[in-house]
C-alpha cells in the first residue's frame, strides 16, 4: 500500500493519496498570506477513515457515472456489474488502491491494473499522470485494454471545487441530458436559465446534477468573494460536463468526462452521441485536464 505524496512547485502544492482511489487530497497555493485551496480539501478524518467521497477529486475508470440497474449489453453478452449502489456508478479506480509508479518534486504517475473478472470481463490498465506546472496542474489519464477482447469504455476525473454564495461557472456546451429520480438520463434538451452554463450558472442558486453534452473544454470557475479564479482545460475525448451542485453543501464539482451518463445502454439501444469508445485488444485512449489559478 502507498502512503500520501506531496508535490510541489513554487507556492502551488498538491497532495495524492493513491490507497484511497488513486485521488487527490489537495491542491492549493501556498504563500506568506495565507493558503488558497482550489480544490476542496479531504479532511484529516476523511484520510484516516479511507473515504474517497470526501477527496479532492478522484478518477474515473473505466466509465463516468451511473449504469441503469448495474447492468448493460455489449456485442452480444449481457455484463452484470457489482456495486453496492442500485446503479452502479463511476466504475472501479475510484474504489480501488492504485501503485506508484515514480514519484518526483513536482510530477507523479500512478497505476491501476483491473483483471478480466466475472462482472467485468475485460481486462485494462489506467494510469494517471500528475504534473505541477508554472500555470498549474496537469493531469493526463490514460486507460489501455490489456485483455483479448474489444472493451466498451469512458474515462474522466470528479474534481470538488470550494462553493461560495457568489461562486460561478462558466462553459460552452450544447445540450444537457434532463434526468429521472434515479438521475439517470431521460431526455436530451437545450439548457436554460438558471441551469445553462453558457450564460454563467449561479452554482448556490441551483441544484444540479446533470450531464452537458458538446462541452467545447473549457471552464471557468469565478470566487467573487475570495477575488480569485480557476480555469480548468480538457483536451482529447472529454465532450461531456457532470454538474453536480447539491443544496447545503460547501462543495460543487464540475467533472470532464468522455461519456454520458448511462453511455453502455444509451449506445446499445442505438443512440451514437453517447461518447462510449469501444477500446480493441492493446490498444489506449488518453484525455489531458488543466486547472489554472488565476
Amino acid at each position: 500500500m502507498s502512503g500520501p505524496i506531496c508535490l510541489r512547485r513554487g507556492a502551488l502544492r498538491l497532495d495524492l493519496v493513491p490507497a484511497i482511489g488513486g485521488a487527490i487530497a489537495g491542491f492549493r497555493s501556498e504563500g506568506p498570506d495565507g493558503t488558497i485551496d482550489w480544490l476542496r480539501a479531504m479532511s484529516p478524518a476523511a484520510i484516516a477513515a479511507g473515504d474517497v467521497a470526501g477527496a479532492a477529486c478522484f478518477p474515473l475508470f473505466p466509465y463516468s457515472n451511473r449504469i441503469r440497474d448495474g447492468a448493460f449489453r455489449f456485442e452480444g453478452r449481457v455484463v452484470r456489474l457489482v456495486h453496492p449502489a442500485p446503479d452502479a456508478e463511476h466504475g472501479h479506480g475510484w474504489l480501488a488502491a492504485w501503485k506508484v509508479e515514480s514519484a518526483g518534486a513536482d510530477q507523479a504517475t500512478l497505476i491501476f491494473d483491473h483483471p478480466a473478472t466475472e462482472d467485468w470481463p475485460f481486462a485494462y490498465r489506467a494510469r494517471q499522470d500528475f504534473a505541477l506546472t508554472d500555470a498549474g496542474l496537469e493531469v493526463r489519464i490514460e486507460i489501455a485494454n490489456v485483455g483479448a477482447s474489444r472493451m466498451p469504455a469512458g474515462l474522466g476525473l470528479h474534481p470538488y471545487f470550494p462553493r461560495t454564495p457568489r461562486t460561478r461557472l462558466g462553459a460552452q456546451v450544447a445540450g444537457m441530458w434532463e434526468t429521472d429520480d434515479r438521475i439517470l438520463p431521460t431526455r436530451l434538451v437545450a439548457p436554460e436559465h438558471p441551469r445553462d452554463p453558457r450564460a454563467g450558472l449561479a452554482v448556490d442558486a441551483v441544484a444540479l446534477d446533470n450531464c452537458f453534452t458538446g462541452w467545447e473544454g473549457h471552464a471557468r470557475i469565478d470566487w467573487p468573494e475570495r477575488g480569485n479564479a480557476l480555469t480548468m482545460t480538457a483536451e482529447g475525448l472529454l465532450g461531456f460536463l457532470v454538474v453536480y451542485s447539491p443544496t447545503g453543501e460547501d462543495f460543487f464539482c464540475a467533472e470532464p468526462v468522455s461519456n454520458a451518463t448511462d453511455a453502455f445502454n444509451l449506445a446499445a439501444d442505438g443512440r451514437r452521441d453517447t461518447g462510449m469508445f469501444v477500446l480493441d485488444p492493446g490498444r489506449t485512449a488518453s484525455a489531458r485536464i488543466g486547472f489554472a489559478p488565476r
